[in-house]
């Protein structure tokens, strides 16, 4: 599949939510972050673009995630339907424990699966007729 114009943008928007939880926590400690309902809402909605981002590359660009592994992408999936769909369900002591050690793992993965998605999106096409056909390669 073609790399198509909005999987840097998906990538990128990831990234940046990620930035973001980081920033807005980084001064707090678990109590204060239960403390401060303005941060709390601020981070479940940088979750719910997390998973927005995940979704549409798990829809349409599942050879790029296999090649990532390290990635989670359903659990970052699953995390934005948690909170998109149960919101007084939410679990504060799960989104804090994702924040301070499932993020900043994604933070350093998503530079390489970026890089990927540029290569894969600068790299020309060749179809299965052109690999098979010397007859037909344009070189």
């Amino acid at each position: 599949m073609t790399s198509g114009p909005r999987l840097l943008d998906y990538l990128q928007h990831m990234q940046e939510a990620t930035r973001q939880i980081l920033a807005y926590t980084a001064a707090l400690d678990q109590a204060a972050f239960h403390a401060d309902t303005r941060t709390q809402q601020a981070v479940l909605f940088n979750f719910v673009v997390l998973g927005e981002a995940a979704t549409k590359l798990m829809a349409g660009h599942g050879e790029l995630l296999a090649r990532h592994p390290q990635v989670p992408w359903r659990s970052i999936k699953d995390m934005r339907n948690q909170v998109a769909h149960g919101y007084f369900a939410i679990d504060l002591d799960v989104v804090w424990r994702t924040v301070r050690h499932a993020l900043p793992a994604l933070l350093d993965s998503l530079p390489a699966v970026i890089a990927d998605a540029a290569e894969q999106r600068n790299r020309p096409d060749v179809s299965p007729t052109e690999e098979g056909d010397p007859h037909t390669r344009t070189e």
